[in-house]
């Protein structure tokens, strides 16, 4: 089984890095402006600009 992937606010960092806030319909249209944090190993997500969106890590 992998890596999950999408975090809820609250859930704890698996890694640290860079995480942005994803949508429903992101494959589709993608967020103007998201909501972008850094978090170290352990830290909990914040909240999300809507309750409809996730956490995921940003890309390299």
């Amino acid at each position: 089984m992998g890596e999950r992937t999408e975090f809820n606010p609250g859930d704890r960092a698996p890694n640290a890095g860079q995480y942005i806030e994803i949508g429903e319909n992101d494959f589709h249209m993608g967020i103007n402006n998201p909501k972008s944090v850094t978090l170290k190993k352990g830290e909990r997500f914040p909240e999300t600009t809507n309750h409809n969106r996730k956490w995921h890590r940003k890309p390299h």
